[in-house]
């Protein structure tokens, strides 16, 4: 292979540690499989002395493919393998544990929801609340903070602190180690065996690291041991394009690498061949406000290609239709859509895309597995709402949102499998303000039962105090309301146009079809258009993207306040715009639900120059 005077640079590295910073499309992996074959070939190291670390299978099974059809069998040696892989075959040596011992995922979230189910009450948004606890179990281990100085942001305190303990206590007494312990385990192993490390620094005498971004602190220390003392310690990758940490990743690691290691040799990889200059131009344009970051100019390869498409549309359906008449015309002319993808900064900002494409007959998939917007407890209390409205007394749908606002209705009250209203007031008739508040339901109804059903979800908001209760359950919770009203709009937005309740449940019905059939296509073909979140899609390309809802809120969202937050939702648009080879396009609207919507401060920022 032909590489450029930085690729060559990186490549005939030989010793000590240096610091090489990817630009996007700018060869990497090339550069990592290139200096292995270099260090085996010319500095005649033993294969099994190198490692190679990445962060997940896939990348790890690529990296050792292109390596082998490089080096050919006789390199087959060298360890390739992700931090948790390489740290269990450590643990494994050591402590003959094997897989019956590793929590899996499946497992670890039937845990968690077990748990949650003993020791928290009245939870609705039960899965939400399992991901969130789970995360912040992660964030406890990797930084190794003390329980008790923990604050969550799941739940209150108490109720951490009982799901944290109850999690490590069943994990002790079946003798299982989540991914997490893998790595904490490893580095305990480490700091009371010196023999041990030892003998693992003189295996592995040279450490290439990929998407070093994504590293955590706790994956840095215990890298940092096994590389010494000769600290071959060869890092790669881009601080411009660090959009987890949410999962622990540390961007400042990368940033203060120097610090740690003055010694470091340090080269930018800084021609891009996957973006055309225009692209190129504007994305750096956008991370060149950033001030945490390597400051870089990056060139690209291909100098020609249309200018990047910016466009504001009157409201989301306007900008959405755009997208699909585009992509419909795309289909007929006979272009490949799988060299497209429509990109959104959160999952459910997904669902209308969703929705249209299957309306079009466009085929796609899905990085992200799109969870149905009908099955969220927000949209079951507004159905149950509804047939309520319409003459169903279902005792299910009655105890679905008796008390969503609270009227202090008991579910004794609701003792037969059809529930009346003249049975609710008997059963209350020597308390008249509860017989009051019975009435007002049963007013409500009545004055839903003849609503198309988007005014029909206004009234429930704010008539009969739905969103009263939302923000009840939010403070609950400990999460932010705006989190609970964004599904709540989405679930709106969905009524809009249906003349009926009837007519929107065959919508919801035929559309949950649609999307369990999806998702059993995609499993056997895949291909056509991409859909996906901008954290998804990191390391992938297309020939034409669209970054969709470009607006303040959304992108950058409105969980970032504190410029560190701010700087990585700008790191993710700068991930989204990077992906396009050819054709790129940021829309944002005017009007989303019925509000204002301004354009982010990102496209001003393109605009600007």
């Amino acid at each position: 292979m032909k590489y450029n005077d930085a690729q060559l640079q990186a490549v005939n590295h030989r010793k000590g540690p240096m610091l090489t910073i990817a630009g996007p499309g700018s060869g990497k992996t090339a550069v990592i499989t290139g200096r292995v074959y270099n260090l085996i070939k010319n500095c005649r190291v033993t294969p099994s002395s190198i490692l190679v670390v990445t962060f997940t299978r896939a990348a790890a099974r690529e990296m050792k493919e292109r390596f082998l059809r490089l080096a050919g069998p006789k390199a087959a040696g060298v360890t390739f393998g992700t931090f948790h892989g390489v740290f269990y075959a450590i643990l494994r040596q050591v402590y003959r544990i094997g897989g019956e011992n590793i929590l899996s995922e499946d497992k670890r979230r039937i845990l968690l929801r077990e748990l949650i189910q003993a020791y928290i009450k009245d939870i609705e948004d039960e899965t939400d609340l399992m991901e969130s606890v789970s995360r912040e179990i992660s964030t406890i281990k990797n930084s190794r903070i003390r329980l008790e100085n923990y604050y969550s942001a799941s739940c209150s305190r108490e109720n951490f602190e009982k799901l944290y303990r109850g999690y490590q206590q069943t994990l002790k007494k079946k003798r299982l180690l989540d991914f997490d312990d893998i790595m904490l385990y490893c580095y305990d192993l480490f700091l009371k065996r010196p023999d041990i490390l030892s003998l693992w620094q003189q295996k592995f005498q040279y450490i290439l690291i990929d998407e070093f971004q994504d590293i955590n602190k706790l994956q840095y220390d215990i890298i940092r041991m096994l590389a010494k003392p000769e600290d071959n310690l060869f890092i790669v990758g881009d601080d411009d394009q660090s959009i987890y940490r949410f999962r622990g990743a540390m961007p400042e690691i990368m940033l203060n690498f120097k610090k740690d290691y003055p010694q470091a040799e340090q080269v930018l990889l800084h021609v891009n061949y996957r973006c055309s200059r225009p692209i190129l131009r504007q994305a750096m344009k956008v991370i060149g406000n950033n001030e945490q970051r390597f400051k870089k100019e990056l060139t690209a390869a291909r100098q020609e290609g249309p200018p990047v498409h910016l466009r504001t549309f009157e409201n989301s359906e306007e900008e959405i239709s755009h997208v699909m008449e585009e992509l419909s015309q795309a289909k007929e002319r006979g272009d490949d859509l799988s060299g497209t993808a429509l990109l959104f900064r959160t999952n459910i900002g997904s669902r209308p895309a969703v929705e249209k494409l299957m309306e079009y007959n466009l085929p796609f998939q899905m990085r992200d597995s799109l969870p149905n917007l009908y099955e969220h407890f927000i949209a079951r209390d507004i159905m149950a709402y509804f047939r309520l409205a319409g003459g169903s007394r279902s005792r299910s749908d009655f105890l679905q949102i008796i008390n969503r606002p609270n009227r202090y209705i008991s579910r004794e009250a609701l003792y037969e499998p059809t529930v009346s209203f003249d049975a609710l007031y008997a059963f209350y008739e020597e308390k008249d303000w509860m017989c009051d508040r019975i009435e007002r339901l049963e007013r409500d109804l009545h004055v839903m039962k003849n609503m198309l059903p988007f005014a029909a979800v206004n009234y429930i908001r704010f008539a009969v105090g739905y969103e009263e209760y939302l923000r009840s359950y939010a403070e609950y919770r400990h999460i932010r309301p705006e989190e609970l009203y964004e599904i709540l709009n989405e679930v709106q937005d969905t009524a809009r146009g249906f003349q009926s309740f009837d007519d929107w449940f065959r919508h919801v019905e035929e559309y949950s079809r649609q999307l369990k059939e999806q998702s059993q296509q995609q499993k056997q073909k895949g291909g056509g258009i991409t859909v996906s979140t901008l954290h998804s899609v990191k390391g992938l390309e297309y020939d034409t993207v669209y970054i969709l809802d470009v607006n303040e809120g959304n992108i950058p969202y409105h969980k970032a306040q504190q410029e560190s937050e701010i700087e990585e939702e700008r790191r993710m648009f700068y991930v989204g715009m990077t992906r396009a080879r050819t054709n790129l396009y940021i829309y944002s609207v005017k009007e989303r639900h019925g509000k204002k919507q301004e354009s982010s401060r990102f496209v001003e920022e393109i605009l600007d120059g």
